[in-house]
């Protein structure tokens, strides 16, 4: 009975926690606080807090933890199952409808008109992380305030990746470790 109960907490959890892992939360504590008892609200922060510190999606990681905490491993495979179904059903739909109407003028167009905004949201993102990583912050953007040990790790990279067609991780790795031996050189 407790894996039917997990199981349909988490799935109404992922059935309805749009907005991503934040947006879940009051959805989260409602089932495992209030409903059932679960956790106790400070056990509830510890499980947000581990859901931030562990990798992937804040729901899928409560759920785990949740059900690991009240019925072992098998809890955990219910409760993270019926927090991922909803998702995985809703994207198989799309999937199947996007492959019967792909030809579609009209949903082209959609798809068409989606794509600037998509590059645009994309780039901005990256524009922004720059600017960051370049000047520690957007208020003042100068050649003097630049970190240029940033800006040629960053062009070196680039070149890595376009011109040689290195693997991304390895590059990712490299200029870790280029960017820890500067910091490591006295001034």
């Amino acid at each position: 009975m407790i894996y039917l109960e997990l199981f349909w907490s988490f799935l109404k959890i992922g059935l309805f926690s749009f907005g991503g892992g934040y947006a879940a939360m009051p959805l989260i504590q409602e089932q495992v606080v209030s409903s059932h008892s679960w956790l106790s609200m400070a056990e509830f922060t510890d499980l947000i807090t581990i859901s931030q510190m562990t990798p992937g999606p804040i729901a899928i990681n409560s759920a785990t933890f949740v059900g690991i905490k009240i019925a072992g491993i098998p809890g955990a495979l219910v409760s993270t199952v019926g927090c991922i179904l909803p998702s995985c059903i809703i994207v198989m739909l799309i999937a199947k409808l996007y492959l019967k109407y792909r030809n579609m003028s009209m949903l082209q167009g959609v798809l068409n008109s989606l794509r600037p905004a998509v590059v645009a949201m994309i780039a901005s993102a990256g524009i922004s992380v720059l600017i960051t990583a370049f000047w520690g912050s957007a208020e003042l953007i100068s050649l003097a305030g630049i970190n240029w040990t940033l800006v040629i790790i960053f062009i070196v990279c680039v070149v890595l990746l376009r011109k040689f067609k290195m693997n991304p991780i390895l590059v990712m790795v490299l200029a870790g470790v280029a960017k820890a031996g500067v910091s490591l050189l006295p001034l």
